[in-house]
């Protein structure tokens, strides 16, 4: 007899979503392979799904949806399934994040999550060693939906220039993440500025913080440490921050000069270089 690996649906939305694929995969009298056959993955995949061994997608998720008839089931728990995925202590800022009508962010090192590419993200998570890896980018690419919704927040990103001469996973991945980032040049929703070098000192020399603003609750301040993430609501807290992010904005290169600033970057920094360049030298 085939031992056949029980879940507990209660267990997680991950566990949940491999006994829901099982139930309905059964329930057309496909075998994984057969449902492989007509989404286009093996049936290898669709058992490391069913098991947990590995994370859907939203692609994925779509495609079950198609060939099974689910009504979308599949669809709307994958949001719930990625976010899962995040941190522990990332969650609640998540979906707090997903809530807000205005995030304001300040970056130091890194682009903001919300405007990084695939390849960025890649790069970005794989510094903390994780267990799963791929897991972690599907869920920062799901957090970046709430860009797409029909009432988006308004979110207003100040990078520092650092961030853009850090070639954070090759001079090709950079090149395609600041040109993601001028996608936004003119955009109604999302304006990027830059925090040039030559400013110095600024209101944010200790670091990155995220400003949440609400249409009904409090405004939240979020920063992170090297391990975890801090959310206060401290009335004194949103203060500071907010002024501190109003001189950071007036210190920042206007929104057409920050695009400027980008796109010759872009160009003078990684828009030559040739693959062997990019390989490090022992």
């Amino acid at each position: 007899m085939v031992n056949v690996h029980s879940l507990d649906p209660t267990a997680s939305p991950l566990d949940y979503y491999g006994w829901e694929l099982r139930r309905q995969r059964e329930a057309h009298g496909l075998k994984q392979g057969q449902l492989g056959e007509i989404i286009f993955c093996t049936g290898s995949l669709i058992g490391q799904i069913e098991t947990t061994k590995k994370v859907p997608t939203r692609d994925f998720s779509e495609r079950v949806d198609a060939a099974l008839g689910t009504d979308g089931l599949f669809s709307r728990l994958i949001g719930l399934v990625l976010r899962s995925q995040l941190p522990t202590w990332f969650q609640p800022y998540a979906e707090m994040e997903a809530k807000a009508a205005y995030i304001s962010t300040y970056q130091a090192q890194v682009v903001y999550g919300l405007l990084q590419t695939e390849e960025y993200a890649r790069a970005v998570l794989a510094t903390g060693l994780p267990d799963d890896l791929e897991g972690l980018v599907a869920a920062r690419v799901e957090r970046q939906r709430i860009l797409e919704r029909e009432q988006p927040p308004l979110a207003w990103v100040v990078l520092d220039e650092a961030v853009l001469h850090r070639p954070i996973g090759g001079a090709e991945v950079m090149r395609r993440q600041l040109a993601h980032l001028l996608e936004f040049t003119g955009h109604r929703w999302v304006h990027v500025q830059v925090l040039p070098n030559r400013t110095g000192e600024h209101a944010s020399l200790a670091g990155s913080f995220n400003l949440l603003r609400f249409e009904d609750d409090p405004d939240v301040v979020y920063t992170e440490d090297l391990i975890s993430g801090h959310m206060t609501a401290n009335p004194e807290t949103i203060k500071e921050a907010a002024l501190r992010y109003a001189r950071l904005q007036a210190a920042a290169l206007s929104v057409e000069d920050s695009a400027e600033l980008i796109t010759r970057v872009m160009e003078e920094r990684y828009g030559h270089r040739s693959r062997s360049e990019e390989q490090p030298v022992a």
